[in-house]
């Protein structure tokens, strides 16, 4: 994503990034000075569980922002890819962490726990409380329009994070009514959310680093913006798939032969505009056939279009239209038999 808004969009992402570094700080130090200080486990582990969400968030910080870069050489489609990656590193941290937490509550369930039971724990856990849900809500806010999927990992995180102090305070009140057992039980539960989560953040985030295809309706949004144009007498070829967070189009659209270059130029610079348009597109590509005249793949498989009219000893057919100025022109050459059938068709201007 980048144009004139994108050093703005920059900028209030990597300050929501920023943000997400000092809440998870200000849990931290909560969490871990009253874990030290009463021996609670449950706490303790929150607070080890923060110390790698602030990690997330610091690698979010430093390098999700490269989407609203502009290309350049050494990325000359952009940097769109790189959200995506940070945001499957994030999901990744949350499995792992969800997996750690769950050791830790099988082997609480096992052998018990020992905590001392104190109010100041509890304060601990409100305060870790308020401080994510603050820190969830305004990712949330600020991500409405940026629509950022690192950003989006980083919620969830906050989220999660409140689902494993709840976990805490219920530990924490099972040691008062002398439940102990409670504090691993819960954190199990929650445990396992948390690794579904974290898969989930991934997997969404695969999707867009391998190049996937996009649901079929991102797919019928382009064909019939194609289709929309009244010079547009066939789509064909029509490829839509991630490249990053944005979707990348490829296709082939038929138009009358008989026009002008000039007003052929015209009209792809329209579709491309057009296309550019809707939501979520970012780089498209698109290639202009005469209507009528088959594909080299049609020809090179001995379709009934295109070169395979030719007979085996024709080495070039001239122009398939009468020439004029400022007509197209289509040739097509095939290899000498005894050779690979290597089947070249060029469109160019005649004159």
């Amino acid at each position: 994503m980048t144009g004139p808004g994108a050093s703005g969009d920059k900028r209030r992402f990597r300050r929501a990034a920023g943000v997400n570094v000092l809440g998870n700080a200000a849990k931290i130090v909560a969490e871990g000075a009253a874990g030290i200080a009463f021996g609670s486990v449950a706490l303790l582990a929150d607070a080890a569980h923060s110390v790698a969400d602030l990690v997330a968030s610091g690698v979010v910080f430093v390098w999700g922002g490269s989407r609203y870069d502009d290309a350049d050489p050494t990325h000359p489609h952009g940097h769109q890819r790189i959200e995506p990656l940070t945001a499957l590193f994030v999901g990744a941290v949350i499995v792992l962490l969800g997996l750690n937490l769950l050791w830790n509550s099988i082997a609480g369930v096992r052998f018990g726990t020992d905590v001392r039971f104190s109010r100041l724990l509890l304060v601990a856990l409100a305060f870790s409380m308020v401080d994510m849900y603050l820190l969830y809500w305004y990712t949330v806010r600020v991500n409405r329009e940026l629509q950022s999927t690192a950003l989006a990992a980083l919620a969830v995180d906050c989220l999660n994070d409140i689902y494993t102090s709840v976990a805490a305070v219920i530990g924490v009140l099972g040691v008062f009514f002398e439940f102990p057992i409670l504090d691993p039980l819960a954190g199990a539960v929650v445990s396992l959310l948390v690794v579904y989560q974290g898969i989930e953040i991934a997997r969404e985030n695969v999707t867009y680093l391998v190049g996937a295809a996009p649901p079929t309706g991102d797919r019928d949004r382009v064909t019939e913006t194609l289709r929309d144009h009244p010079a547009v007498v066939g789509v064909h070829d029509l490829r839509v798939f991630y490249d990053g967070t944005d979707l990348e189009v490829e296709v082939h659209v038929e138009v009358d032969g008989e026009m002008t270059l000039r007003r052929a130029h015209d009209i792809e610079t329209e579709l491309v505009t057009r296309l550019r348009g809707l939501e979520g597109i970012g780089d498209v590509h698109v290639h202009l056939d005469p209507s009528g005249v088959g594909e080299w793949k049609e020809a090179a498989n001995g379709g009934a279009h295109g070169a395979a009219r030719l007979s085996r000893d024709e080495r070039r057919e001239g122009p398939t239209r009468a020439s004029g100025p400022g007509r197209l022109a289509r040739f097509v050459w095939v290899m000498p038999r005894g050779r690979l059938p290597l089947v070249c068709s060029v469109d160019a201007g005649w004159r």
